[in-house]
């Protein structure tokens, strides 16, 4: 992966080299930081880049500090200021992916979230497809369970949570599958290793409730929206059993890195026809337009970085 240019570090852009912290600081050595994933699109036809989402995004950063006792001294607004002017910086003309992050910028030995300072980075690199065969993903049951709210609260982009993820990644793919299914401690389907999870039986669309321990998906409401205001389809936020998942019409995970990706085999059996469906097929194609500023009705979505200059008058 190409490193950014830039990074915000500190209160101010500084060259990405610049933005770094000493081995004793308390995030890196206890996974105490929250962090998010924002996309930016590039329109060719507009040559502008979008930003999909951005104050949602970081209002569940914010959200996310909370619960870590973590306080900084921007709001969201001024958070998707800083992130454009960084994507500015970088003069990314192609499809990317932006990461911030709040973390303790402490460095001392001590388990703990009380009593200590709280700094936001920010990054932003080229990024394109985050599943390989996202257009015809096959996925296994991870024998990890997800972490529950009890625990570390999955709700929270936490980054030590994300070891939870990380180790259910990389035995799927170890094993050959391109990603994994995980269940909560009752035994009902949670999410994948960082995405939400979609399945449509007798025309009806279904998701697990956010009860069931999954991260609180924006992709996933976006793609709830696009379902039911374009396809017509009725959304149900239930908690779903493993077999029901093999019995599904269609099956696609969703999130910022994932998009929407078409799951056609779970433990080596076809979901429906074993190719992606069409109303997955459908959703692609409208969220593929609607992220890049192509539908009037949902620009409200789209934050554009470029602001084009007036023409000079001779």
């Amino acid at each position: 992966m190409t490193l950014p240019t830039y990074a915000f570090f500190e209160g101010k852009i500084v060259p990405y080299g610049q933005a770094k912290v000493g081995v004793m600081n308390h995030t890196l050595n206890y996974g105490t930081g929250v962090f998010g994933g924002i996309r930016g699109y590039w329109n060719e036809e507009q040559e502008q880049l979008f930003v999909f989402r951005p104050l949602d995004h970081f209002k569940r950063l914010l959200n996310s500090a909370k619960i870590m006792c973590s306080q900084v001294e921007y709001d969201e607004n001024e958070l998707r200021d800083v992130a454009l002017e960084l994507l500015r910086r970088e003069e990314l003309r192609e499809d990317c992916y932006l990461r911030p992050l709040i973390y303790k910028s402490d460095e001392l030995i001590g388990v703990r979230l009380h009593d200590l300072s709280d700094d936001v980075a920010m990054f932003a690199v080229p990024f394109t497809r985050y599943v390989e065969r996202d257009e015809g993903a096959h996925v296994t049951f991870s024998s990890w369970r997800r972490i529950d709210d009890n625990m570390i609260p999955a709700r929270g982009k936490i980054t030590g949570a994300y070891v939870n993820s990380a180790l259910i990644k990389t035995d799927a793919v170890r094993a050959g599958f391109d990603e994994a299914l995980v269940l909560t401690q009752e035994g009902h389907v949670s999410e994948g290793s960082a995405e939400n999870i979609f399945l449509l039986r007798n025309n009806r669309l279904i998701t697990p409730p956010v009860s069931d321990n999954i991260l609180e998906g924006i992709t996933r409401r976006t793609v709830m929206t696009l379902a039911e205001q374009e396809l017509g389809l009725e959304v149900e936020e239930r908690s779903v059993d493993r077999t029901e998942v093999f019995l599904a019409d269609e099956l696609f995970m969703t999130g910022t890195a994932a998009q929407i990706t078409a799951i056609v085999r779970v433990d080596h059996r076809a979901i429906g026809d074993g190719v992606m469906g069409p109303a997955t097929a459908e959703l692609r194609r409208l969220y593929s337009d609607v992220v890049r500023g192509r539908i009037k009705q949902y620009l409200h979505w789209t934050t554009p970085v470029y602001v084009n200059e007036p023409t000079p008058v001779a």
